[in-house]
């Protein structure tokens, strides 16, 4: 055989060799993108973005510094308060990067919070736009978080952080719809404790948007009281207090000022508990008994109507996490 056909033969059985692999390799990068071992190529509105050189740097396999030095821009860019170039910066880099947990919650913090936060203080702006910006921000904060989860949905604090914007008292007049608003932020809450790997305030984290939904109190209790008898780590005010109020909703016939002796061990500490819940009504908790019980207290320890918790015109708020 002439080393013509010798040639001819190798092409031919290379090409074939190439074309049954084809499929293989195929089915093989579909099921190692779906299992988050291999990202997709940059989109080309993300490579145009990027420019040539750091394009060429991506798509050699080197994403992840791409996206570090542009977190370096976008740091910039916040330092100038310069929110939607931040913004554009951040949607780049999470192409990139989409696996990476910082980058998402970082995004959504700096608009969510620290260019919602200029908005609401810009006096250069009119009230209604001014208002309109501070909104804007923070459902921009949120929509991170929302692509964050669906990019990585078994990450628990991606979960967690969308909670805890849904749950801030600060942005409550941004999401009018309080009872959908809490009921996403338990969701989140849940999904994240159900992961496994977040810490044990991330479950009362959720009982404390829980509580909050009128109508599901039967289903807040329950988890109050699994909670409670679960580990003495969960026995904060927060938790004690609203398993009081839960309680209280489910027998209001019940005597208020002995179930939080029951509940807290002493008047004081039961008076001390229940009074903050009750300057916190901000954060719009539940106060099922609340009421009746610093009443009674605060005959039984002698408490002046010059100290009186209902004398206090303030409503301090605390952390729902503690």
């Amino acid at each position: 055989m002439n080393l013509w056909k010798k040639s001819a033969l190798f092409s031919v059985a290379l090409l074939a060799t190439g074309l049954a692999r084809i499929p293989f390799e195929k089915s093989l990068t579909r099921e190692l993108r779906e299992t988050g071992l291999l990202t997709p190529p940059p989109a080309v509105g993300t490579l145009d973005k990027i420019g040539q050189t750091s394009s060429a740097v991506a798509l050699g396999g080197l994403r992840t510094l791409v996206a570090t030095f542009l977190n370096l821009r976008a740091f910039t860019y916040f330092t100038e308060q310069r929110w939607d170039d931040v913004r554009d910066t951040f949607e780049t880099i999470v192409d990139l990067a989409p696996r990476t947990r910082y980058y998402w919650e970082t995004a959504s913090w700096h608009l969510a919070y620290n260019a919602a936060s200029y908005y609401q203080q810009d006096s250069d702006l009119p009230p209604l736009r001014r208002r309109e910006a501070w909104r804007a921000s923070i459902f921009q904060g949120r929509e991170f978080l929302e692509r964050a989860i669906r990019n990585n949905p078994t990450d628990w604090s991606l979960q967690s952080n969308l909670g805890f914007l849904l749950s801030d008292s600060n942005k409550f007049q941004a999401f009018p719809d309080r009872q959908a608003t809490f009921a996403a932020a338990a969701e989140a809450y849940k999904a994240a404790a159900d992961t496994g790997d977040a810490p044990s305030f991330v479950r009362r984290a959720q009982l404390y948007a829980l509580a909050r939904i009128p109508g599901r109190e039967n289903e807040a209790l329950d988890l109050a009281e699994s909670l409670y008898r679960q580990s003495r780590i969960n026995h904060t005010p927060t938790l004690l207090s609203l398993l009081f109020v839960l309680r209280m909703h489910a027998d209001p016939s019940q005597n208020a000022a002995a179930l939080a002796r029951t509940i807290f061990g002493t008047d004081q500490r039961a008076y001390d508990n229940l009074s903050l819940h009750w300057m916190r009504q901000k954060e719009m908790l539940p106060v099922d008994g609340v009421a009746a019980a610093l009443q009674a207290l605060e005959t039984s320890l002698h408490i002046p109507p010059g100290k009186s918790v209902f004398s206090n015109t303030t409503a301090p708020t605390d952390d729902l996490s503690k």
